[in-house]
């Protein structure tokens, strides 16, 4: 592999996600992906309904580790009684501790399955666990292709690539896509992790109902098409992307952005191929069906859409709340939390760190299902 100098890639969630690691309860040292000055202030609002104290453990989704705090930060400041530590270590260890009743949240890139759903009857006195999706993200295709900062694919091609079928820039597939754009005939090296996560298992979504003839492998967060490079992370990922040219690689938008890592446009079928933006991916996720029952509120993509502007391989994390049984001396503050992450001040900001708020039809839908927790 050819390297290239080292680029800033954020490191996020190998450090944040050691047990013990957690996000602080007001203005934490370091970049969290704002500008201060930019910071909006919560205090200044009279929408929010604060609880009076309270106590709220969580865990979870590292993907959403910048908004959580950012959330954290901005609502701490309105309601000085309550207390919330978030602790970052993944989508799995995030339910599991909820379902070890360690925790009152968890944060989660993937919806329950049923046997989880399941399990949570014993840390859920009378009820169960529900998903709450609180914000979405699309998953960026950063590569590294000297001379070339605009790049076309299609779900066929990108399928394809990363299942070693094409292994040149210069292959007449892409080029079909990207006419008059001049493509070398490096290697391509295609990057995918290592580790399971939800953003390998929302990738393998994407692509199994997109290409479903190129791409044979189950939605799951292992990932196991032919060949290719490992990394561990989407810090990692997008950090080998960086170093080595001809390498593609996938990863939160958020990584692309601190890496000033060139990122591939969708040709969906729509008129314009799409980019992977915050206002796209929103887009996406207003063309996701409600699938949950009862008061769940799993989405289900609609990953061949051809909607103008809609992004269609977006992340959405879950907040995993009991929907009834909750403690009685957390109830309160857990309503008030998130009553505000999901409000129109909760999402208006997320934006601006490269997250996607939730359309209102759906935020609206959180909001109703969290005044209804017991």
């Amino acid at each position: 592999m050819q390297h290239r100098p080292m680029g800033r890639v954020r490191l996020y969630g190998v450090v944040a996600a050691a047990v013990g690691s957690a996000l602080c309860l007001t203005a934490c040292g370091g970049d969290s992906g704002e500008a201060a000055d930019d910071r909006p202030s919560v205090a200044r609002s009279s929408r929010i309904d604060c609880a009076e104290q309270g106590k709220i453990a969580a865990s979870g989704s590292s993907a959403q580790q910048n908004a959580m705090r950012h959330w954290m930060r901005e609502y701490q400041s309105a309601c000085p009684g309550v207390q919330i530590r978030y602790v970052p270590l993944g989508s799995g260890g995030g339910v599991a501790q909820f379902l070890r009743g360690a925790t009152v949240l968890g944060g989660t890139d993937t919806a329950l399955k049923p046997e989880e759903i399941a399990f949570s009857r014993d840390v859920c006195p009378g009820g169960s666990a529900i998903d709450l999706p609180m914000v979405g993200g699309p998953i960026a295709i950063g590569y590294n292709i000297e001379g070339v900062d605009d790049l076309v694919l299609d779900a066929r091609t990108l399928a394809r690539i990363f299942d070693s079928e094409i292994t040149r820039w210069n292959d007449p597939a892409i080029q079909r896509l990207n006419p008059g754009v001049e493509l070398p005939r490096t290697s391509i090296t295609a990057v995918h992790r290592s580790d399971g996560s939800g953003t390998t298992q929302n990738l393998n979504a994407y692509l199994a109902e997109a290409a479903p003839d190129e791409w044979p492998y189950p939605k799951e967060k292992a990932w196991q098409a032919k060949g290719g490079h490992s990394a561990s992370g989407s810090d990692r990922v997008a950090s080998e992307v960086v170093h080595t040219e001809g390498a593609i690689g996938y990863f939160e938008l958020s990584f692309a952005k601190e890496g000033k890592i060139p990122t591939v446009r969708l040709d969906t079928g729509a008129s314009e191929p799409v980019a992977p933006t915050a206002e796209a991916a929103s887009n996406g996720i207003a063309a996701a069906a409600d699938v949950g029952e009862g008061k769940d509120m799993t989405l289900e993509f609609d990953y061949r859409t051809k909607a103008p502007g809609a992004y269609p391989m977006v992340l959405v994390t879950y907040e995993v709340v009991c929907a009834t049984g909750n403690r009685a001396d957390v109830l309160p503050a857990l309503k008030s939390f998130l009553t505000y992450t999901a409000s129109e001040e909760g999402q208006q900001g997320l934006s601006r760190i490269h997250y996607a708020p939730l359309p209102e039809k759906v935020a609206a839908k959180v909001r109703d299902v969290v005044s209804s927790l017991s």
